[in-house]
């Protein structure tokens, strides 16, 4: 008990200093921003404690399905940190900012061509936009795309490499899905398979729906500004997080659906052989 109260608390603690990292990043936070921070960061930092303490699940999905939520935890602060760091080398020469800016740069460069997730999030910025701020702009949005597709190769060839999650393990459906089910509608594997394709689906076409999306609001609501360096941090992090997360989760119901169809089968084969259901 003490161990996962422990093991509760860390996470609470890197969940609040995700939340803070653009404000500890970059220069010159006003006060009310970070108060905003610090309240944001407290009832994240909450929700992840009485979760990973608590012995019945509530919403965080895969709680002891390693290291799906690590993985999904480590590219959103790989992809807050870089995406300040870049916002910071406005006024930072160091070398770290530099580089992270130029990689930056050439990735957004690479993929930003006609109908591209970049060159439709691009679309959304005003007219009255700088070319400058347009570079900037333009750099976030590709690396935060790259490490959203770097994060889905390094979670496939985990499943591939060490058959995520193992054979041998228990792998409980009611805590790790809480929001699923199995015991309403069809078949559980159809639905598992059919909520896969959704996800997996929803994934692909999300970087392409948001701009749209955001497209709309403009008109509504006016143009985005780009002005709060924060605002627009998690904004592009957020466009490249969820369609990824969303893909994850859908290899992992398939694969869960896969597990269930693979223990049906062997214990079909086993009744089989014991003569208790007909060949």
């Amino acid at each position: 008990m003490l161990s996962k109260l422990i093991g509760a608390v860390v996470r609470a603690v890197l969940v609040a200093v995700l939340i803070a990292t653009p404000s500890l990043v970059l220069p010159n936070t006003s006060a009310d921003t970070a108060q905003v921070v610090i309240l944001a960061g407290l009832f994240c930092g909450a929700l992840v404690l009485f979760e990973y303490a608590s012995s019945y699940p509530s919403l965080i999905e895969f709680r002891e399905a390693p290291p799906f939520n690590r993985i999904r935890f480590v590219s959103l602060l790989a992809t807050v940190f870089l995406l300040s760091v870049i916002c910071r080398s406005h006024v930072d020469g160091s070398a770290l900012a530099k580089l992270v800016a130029a990689i930056g740069t050439l990735v957004g460069q690479a993929i930003d061509f006609p109908f591209s997730p970049v060159r439709l999030l691009l679309d959304v910025l005003p007219e009255t936009a700088s070319s400058s701020d347009i570079a900037t702009f333009r750099a976030l949005s590709g690396l935060a795309y790259l490490i959203s597709l770097l994060t889905l190769a390094v979670f496939a060839i985990y499943m591939r490499l060490i058959s995520w999650p193992s054979a041998n393990r228990s792998f409980n459906v009611w805590v790790n899905l809480p929001t699923f089910d199995p015991t309403a509608g069809k078949d559980v594997v159809t639905r598992l398979t059919r909520d896969a394709r959704v996800n997996i689906l929803l994934g692909f076409l999300l970087p392409f729906l948001t701009p749209i999306a955001l497209a709309s609001g403009v008109e509504l609501f006016g143009s985005i500004s780009i002005a709060s360096e924060q605002s627009l941090i998690w904004m592009v992090a957020a466009w490249a997080f969820l369609p990824a997360s969303l893909f994850m989760r859908g290899m992992a119901m398939n694969r869960i659906a896969q597990m269930i169809q693979d223990k049906r089968r062997v214990s079909y084969e086993k009744a089989v052989a014991h003569g208790y259901v007909p060949a």
